[in-house]
């Protein structure tokens, strides 16, 4: 599989957004988060030390969790949004100086993770949004030791399709990108070099009163990122015309008359095996990859 760029997100767009740093993670990355976290139970070894990647729109409350699940294990928090955000994490999730736990727990550090140093990298709700991800599980892939494992959801290919109908119908340009399936998210992970992933998806139905409270969740979720999106600003009737569409197209009987909305949501975890060399006519390897060779030849 050749490495490019997902053809429906906008680069720039979507840098745009990961650099906005959140205050409050949404609620359904935190429901996400919890949900992921149950199935850390079906691992058996527990890592000695754990990586967040991009906790703030991850899920704080959901970062809490992990560690209070490996309260023994060392920390890395790797806030990659923007320097308010790194400076938001700090305020965060800095155990306070008169704190016993800085000075006798497991440590806690801030910023990027050595190559090959984290057991267990976290990254909850952030694939779905890479402009590249395949480079983004290739940094997983060099920050993970061997025999160290990821853990990561997104948002998958279900997800708001009610409003894509809804948009087709009306004529309107895309709402937004097209997500992922989890097969290829596969595929990508054993081209990154890692071994035996594990893919799950389930669908969640939220329900909203209102449309305006439909639309101020999307807003907290994300963005428009595809390049074909409307280019302009819209003025105060279109605003009009998509709540009253969206207030009959969604409106669920089963629900209460409620607003219905799906999104589909893809788990996955996989394992960074030992090292191994292709044999072709020129073959390169990491100095890095070659000390864990020769050291499992000498076991």
């Amino acid at each position: 599989m050749s490495e490019q760029l997902p053809p429906t997100i906008d680069p720039v767009a979507a840098q745009r957004w990961h650099a906005r740093a959140a205050d409050t993670s949404p609620w359904l990355h935190e429901e996400v988060a919890r949900r992921m976290q149950e199935r850390l139970q079906w691992i058996r070894e527990k890592p000695a030390n754990w990586c967040d990647w991009d906790p703030l729109r991850g899920g704080i409350e959901g970062h809490a969790l992990v560690q209070e699940q490996f309260a023994q294990a060392a920390c890395r928090i790797n806030e990659t949004s923007s320097a308010k955000g790194r400076q938001r994490a700090q305020e965060l999730f800095a155990k306070p100086w008169w704190s016993p736990g800085r000075w006798s727990g497991p440590t806690q550090q801030f910023g990027s993770p050595e190559d090959a140093s984290a057991q267990m990298l976290w990254a909850n709700m952030a694939l779905h949004t890479a402009a590249n991800p395949q480079a983004l599980i290739a940094q997983w892939h060099r920050s993970l030791a061997v025999g160290g494992y990821v853990m990561f959801s997104c948002l998958g290919p279900d997800t708001v399709r009610e409003i894509h109908a809804l948009y087709a119908e009306q004529g309107w340009p895309v709402p937004g990108h097209s997500m992922t399936d989890m097969h290829d998210w596969g595929d990508m992970l054993v081209h990154a070099g890692f071994a035996e992933p594990v893919m799950d998806m389930e669908r969640i139905t939220l329900t909203f009163a209102s449309a305006e409270r439909l639309l101020q969740e999307l807003r907290e979720l994300g963005r428009n990122l595809h390049p074909g999106r409307f280019a302009s600003l819209r003025g105060r009737g279109f605003r009009q015309r998509l709540e009253g569409a969206l207030q009959d197209r969604l409106a669920s009987a089963e629900q209460g008359g409620q607003l219905a909305l799906t999104f589909e949501i893809i788990y996955g975890h996989a394992f960074k095996p030992q090292p191994s060399v292709k044999v072709e006519a020129s073959s390169a390897v990491s100095l890095d990859d070659m000390r864990t060779m020769l050291r499992k030849g000498r076991q």
